[in-house]
């Protein structure tokens, strides 16, 4: 009996060991993919319903329809990526040169409220005075700023080619999910509860409905923000209102970054004279474009997946820092399968407690306890 109980042991280590080994080694391989995956996995399941209808259309040609799916995604994602790269190229240059210009033809004064702050109004106008003071300087100063603040965004998202491939992989990958993905979801559900047992249903739950609760609450919050605020500029007469619209509604994808530009066009009209547009333009952005932000994007995210709204801000932020763009969507998911072990484990002690005080054992000490008090 020893012998036998020993020989298991040794069967399970070396088991151990082989599969510790193979999944070092599969990361190894595939570690490379990891991202592309998971942009992949996400992006199938928020749009899974889509696909459904136009499976349901051509039920006899499923490698068509998860063609189609996938041409159609990629025409949504390379067109405006391109649409707004072309037009950054040129509108960066022209909004360097006409500020430029505009220092060429007098001194920036700040409006006169602004200049009566105490404290604060006079090193305002004497900052903008010297920043002024030489155009040909000003305008290498903003052309390093543009580089600079490029090289943050490409830091942030990767170099270009690098993204392109990154997006292949995954559009590859939604094409196979889209063809396969029932199968292969089956057999994930049927390795997992191997491991998890019943406990694996409520955990998918919280998965499927904070993944499917942030894609459209980030997408939907970041579009009404990018038409409100274009709605803005365009009452205030900013040159290209659509494309700063595209622009404000790509920044809105990260929290509270929204204010960052509407904000500088506002002080932009400010400086330049445009006082009526300018402050109009900043109580639009703080009343209207950022109660978008604040409100209604963690309401449609909590009230869908009943997390407190704290959780899921700290789980976009530490997402976004933890692992990158696709941390928006990765870290709500993680605190959302957090949520749901927290809250089975407090069923299970509370019903743990109802069947101690349902017990006879229970009910005696109850009475005990109450006549004792």
């Amino acid at each position: 009996m020893i012998d036998q109980v020993a020989e298991k042991v040794v069967r399970r280590v070396i088991l151990g060991f082989l599969l510790g080994g193979l999944l070092l080694l599969s990361y190894a391989v595939l570690h490379l993919f990891i991202v592309p995956v998971a942009w992949a996995v996400i992006i199938a399941y928020a749009t899974w319903p889509a696909h459904r209808q136009l499976r349901s259309r051509l039920p006899r040609y499923p490698t068509i329809t998860a063609l189609l799916m996938t041409v159609l995604l990629s025409a949504a994602f390379v067109l405006p990526a391109l649409w707004i790269g072309m037009l950054l190229r040129t509108e960066v240059g022209v909004a360097i040169a006409a500020v430029t210009a505009q220092i060429r033809e007098g001194a920036f004064v700040l409006p006169e409220f602004v200049r009566t702050l105490p404290w604060i109004g006079d090193d305002l106008q004497a900052l903008l005075d010297e920043l002024t003071r030489e155009p040909e300087a000003l305008r290498a100063q903003l052309t390093e700023w543009v580089r600079q603040g490029s090289n943050l965004v490409l830091t942030l998202i990767g170099d270009v080619g690098r993204n392109a491939a990154k997006l292949g992989f995954a559009l590859i990958t939604v094409f196979f999910l889209y063809r396969d993905g029932e199968r292969v979801l089956e057999q994930v559900v049927a390795v997992l509860r191997r491991f998890l047992g019943e406990r694996l249903d409520p955990y998918l739950a919280a998965v499927g409905g904070m993944t499917k609760a942030v894609v459209w609450g980030l997408i939907a919050t970041a579009i009404g923000q990018g038409f409100v605020a274009g709605l803005g500029y365009w009452w205030a007469g900013v040159p290209a209102p659509v494309l700063m619209g595209a622009i404000t509604a790509v920044i809105a994808m990260i929290p509270f970054g929204t204010p960052f530009a509407w904000g500088s066009i506002g002080v932009w009209l400010l400086l330049t004279g445009n006082t009526v547009e300018g402050i109009g333009l900043l109580l639009w952005g703080a009343l209207v474009v950022s109660w978008v932000d604040n409100l209604v994007r963690p309401l449609v995210i909590s009230n869908a997946t009943r997390i407190p709204f704290l959780l899921v801000m700290f789980g976009v932020l530490g997402g976004l820092a933890a692992f990158g763009l696709v941390g928006l969507f990765l870290g709500p998911v993680v605190l959302a399968v957090l949520m749901a072990v927290w809250r089975e484990w407090l069923e299970e002690s509370e019903f743990a407690r109802l069947a101690a005080i349902a017990s006879p054992a229970g009910g005696r000490e109850e009475g005990e306890g109450g006549r004792r008090s």
